[in-house]
């Protein structure tokens, strides 16, 4: 729990707290828990402020008002909410295409849309829209769902960016399964989640979800992102923070499944979550053969995540291309866990900092290159989720072949003829 707070203190400016207008911060989390100072987090992404609105605006700042827009707005327009905390009484739904729901600051510390009073379950849903973006603002405390994306109900093409996702006690973002007999037409696609933080307080508890009990998940219903049937998603500069359920045992971080295609999740930290990206798992309901195809994860840093790191669980022609993975003493050993179904699999350029990892399909998998050795003191700052290489690592860099699907690293630098192994190329 410190090292969390110290983490999320680098990535914190303070929430503000009023109806209205923002008043002063109460703080830092670390601040309001009486916790240690910040490190510093200054390696991060940074999201690139977007672009002034187009069309019509629609500003608010009561919930009220908020309420009201998500009536009123045209298609192409944009609600701009003034700084304030919005506590919302009930479900929020977006469901007019082109819609743009944003902060007027750009901060999204300073726009807190707080489901702790809701008489519902969901915080923020799309349903029967395309196009939609939801941009710069804080959504927190929901018993299930902080955005869903209601793919079965016609929402596409949605894009989720520089938002604070916390304290969601079943998924940060969640695709639900759409019907077998307009699959292809409903399957969420072309959406796009970037430059997020994704982050709880504490493992889950079963006072935060009465439907995750004993007798069903034993309080271990939670992750970050949940996608089933996705086609050609972006998950992409995130970082995700202390997602664990209530016996360490939550959904992955990034949890795409159930005929997921084309995917790319690269460039996200994450930090101390039960499990990290996740393609695929060992349920397969009727139907499907294959949880995730095409897709590819590269250039990850990921940190202290027991149950998997990287998964790879019934998928066909997926990569896993130069991520660079730590946690020299994992307890189930699985930086990366290779299970039942993976033909066409290429696992290459990988930094393992800890266990080999563990293969247990009997598909024919193409290894390339992976480098396994606990290298902590190699890396800038593990506590921090820093897992750039502090110096030049001999057998770790300049000695891997060139990927094409991978030019460039974490912090998007091209890479060497002879790139270094893992996520981050180092420069002298």
């Amino acid at each position: 729990m410190i090292r969390w707070m110290a983490i999320l203190c680098g990535l914190w400016c303070g929430l503000a707290c009023n109806t209205g207008a923002a008043a002063a911060s109460p703080g830092t989390p670390a601040e309001l828990a009486g916790r240690g100072g910040p490190l510093p987090m200054d390696w991060l992404p940074k999201a690139p402020p977007l672009p002034p609105p187009q069309g019509p605006v629609i500003r608010v700042s009561t919930v009220e008002e908020l309420q009201a827009a998500a009536e009123k707005v045209p298609p192409g327009g944009t609600i701009l909410l003034a700084d304030g905390h919005y506590l919302l009484p009930r479900y929020f739904e977006l469901h007019t295409d082109g819609v743009t729901l944003r902060s007027a600051s750009g901060r999204r510390d300073r726009v807190v849309l707080d489901g702790a009073k809701s008489r519902h379950i969901e915080l923020l849903g799309i349903r029967g829209a395309k196009n939609v973006t939801i941009a710069d603002l804080t959504l927190q405390n929901i018993r299930a769902n902080g955005i869903k994306i209601n793919a079965d109900l016609g929402a596409n093409r949605v894009r989720i960016y520089n938002c604070v996702i916390h304290n969601i006690w079943q998924r940060g973002v969640k695709g639900p399964a759409v019907p077998l007999e307009r699959r292809e037409a409903l399957r969420p696609t072309d959406c796009r989640v970037e430059y997020c933080l994704f982050y709880n307080d504490r493992p889950k508890q079963f006072a935060d979800d009465p439907s995750d009990r004993p007798d069903t998940f034993d309080g271990n219903y939670v992750g970050g992102i949940d996608v089933m049937f996705p086609r050609r998603w972006v998950i992409a500069d995130n970082v995700f923070v202390g997602i664990q359920g209530r016996t360490r045992q939550a959904r992955g971080a990034v949890f795409l499944w159930h005929d997921a295609q084309e995917c790319v999740v690269e460039r996200n930290v994450i930090v101390d979550c039960d499990s990290g990206i996740c393609l695929g798992n060992s349920y397969r309901p009727a139907g499907i053969a294959i949880h995730a195809t095409g897709c590819i994860v590269r250039n990850n840093f990921v940190l202290r995540c027991p149950e998997n790191g990287i998964l790879a669980d019934y998928t066909r022609d997926c990569r896993i291309v130069h991520n660079t993975i730590h946690d020299p003493a994992s307890r189930l050993r699985r930086l990366i866990r290779l299970v039942h179904d993976n033909e066409g699999l290429v696992v290459s350029n990988n930094l393992l900092s800890g266990p080999e990892m563990r293969i247990e399909t009997a598909s024919k998998v193409q290894f390339r290159g992976n480098v396994t050795r606990p290298m902590t003191e190699a890396f800038v700052d593990v506590s921090s989720g820093n897992l750039h290489l502090a110096r030049f690592i001999p057998g770790v860099c300049d000695v891997a072949e060139p990927v094409a699907e991978v030019p460039e690293d974490f912090d998007r630098q091209l890479r060497d003829r002879r790139p270094d192994v893992g996520a981050d190329e180092r420069r002298p």
